[in-house]
């Protein structure tokens, strides 16, 4: 399955095409693609539960994830919901789809539920080993280790990937402000280095703008203590200027109601070419990225790629396919500067621009995070709200 957001779907992400590994291919100076908005995308098709954002339909709709991929875990998270493994399922149905396309396939591995339960190096671990066991077998041609809020987790994940012997490309789901123990972006990046990362950046929480921030970041503090990797973004398709720390989990409109914050093709083309221009390579999207998005990747960098999807052929360059339109003042908008200038209305009257991120501040080891596999219970609800009000008339 695509990487996606939240809980990364562990499995396997499609990428490209761009011959070669992942790493081979930026060692040669290509562009690749990553779609790693999977999850959301399936669970608003109505295949994948919200909450766990387990990957099953790997294996319970094999079709709608296999069209998905045309269109464009860890065990104990599995556990917790009851679910098998769909590793395998998942791998299976991204080197199906890769098959004659020149795409590249990789496998996934998340943050665990063990590590925020407050575990140590060797469980955390041999979570992570369960999972490359499969992709090992599966032959992906690289591994990444995505969707991390703590650094220290992060390294574990790139050094038991390692074993391997395949690349290993490493993302955060941070922001400018760093992990959630404060470690700056830049010394996330030296770790993930020096844990074995070729490929290092950041994933979901944040969009497009602040990921890019991030980025510049890490690149500075590799720069700073003379190492070098290659840099890799892919961020949320929704806009999150409000986000806090934790990013767009925090926010009241997750993640049933974020559709007004969604990015246009055009923002997205923006930001390719300035992920571009800032040195990144492996550019792709995560929680909210549609087909339509990442096509939009791929047509921003086509001069450097040498061609265009096959797809861009139905709508024309920034639109130019409008010049048919029926309408003159549509005719009229059928033109690079129109698209790139616009600054489109919200569509929600009487809203506020700005939400208030719900900002619970816990963080590995608090008793909210502790590792159980049954619902929510009311009283537990009731604890949690009482300590949230308590805090919040504190910073009042």
């Amino acid at each position: 399955m695509g990487a996606a957001g939240l809980v990364p779907a562990d499995g396997a992400e499609l990428c490209g095409p761009t011959s070669g590994g992942g790493k081979e291919r930026l060692d040669a100076g290509e562009i690749v693609i990553g779609d790693g908005g999977f999850v959301i995308a399936l669970e608003k098709r109505g295949y994948v539960k919200a909450g766990p954002w387990t990957p099953e339909a790997a294996v319970e709709h094999p079709e709608a994830v296999r069209q998905l991929h045309r269109e464009s875990s860890d065990e104990d998270k599995l556990e917790n919901n009851g679910k098998i493994s769909v590793n395998e399922a998942a791998c299976d149905i991204a080197k199906e789809v890769a098959k004659g396309e020149d795409a590249l396939v990789a496998g996934g591995v998340s943050q665990t539920p063990t590590y925020l339960s407050g575990r140590d190096e060797a469980e955390v671990k041999a979570i992570f080993r369960q999972q490359l066991d499969v992709f090992v077998k599966k032959n992906v041609d690289f591994l990444i280790a995505e969707y991390f809020e703590h650094i220290e987790e992060a390294a574990w994940a790139v050094e038991t990937l390692k074993e391997s012997g395949k690349p290993v490309a490493a993302t955060m789901c941070i922001g400018p402000e760093g992990d959630l123990h404060g470690v700056p972006p830049g010394e996330c990046a030296v770790q993930l280095v020096k844990a074995g990362a070729s490929i290092v950046g950041v994933n979901c929480h944040f969009d497009p703008e602040t990921c890019l921030r991030t980025v510049k970041l890490m690149k500075e503090g590799l720069e700073a203590a003379k190492l070098k990797a290659h840099l890799m973004s892919q961020p949320l398709a929704f806009h999150t200027p409000d986000c806090g720390k934790q990013g767009f989990i925090d926010l009241p409109e997750f993640p049933f109601a974020l559709e007004p914050r969604i990015v246009t093709r055009w923002d997205v083309q923006k930001y390719a070419r300035e992920a571009y221009n800032l040195g990144i390579r492996y550019i792709g999207g995560c929680c909210g990225f549609e087909p339509y998005h990442i096509r939009a990747i791929a047509e921003e960098l086509a001069p450097e790629r040498g061609f265009l999807p096959l797809a861009s052929e139905k709508h024309g360059s920034w639109g130019s396919d409008l010049s048919m339109h029926t309408k003159p003042w549509v005719r009229a908008r059928a033109r690079k500067e129109y698209w790139e200038n616009l600054m489109p209305a919200s569509g929600r009257p009487y809203c506020p621009s700005m939400s208030k991120p719900d900002n619970w501040g816990v963080t590995k080891g608090a008793a909210e995070l502790m590792q159980q596999k049954e619902a929510t219970t009311e009283q537990q609800l009731k604890e949690l709200f009482k300590k949230q009000k308590f805090k919040s008339n504190i910073v009042a």
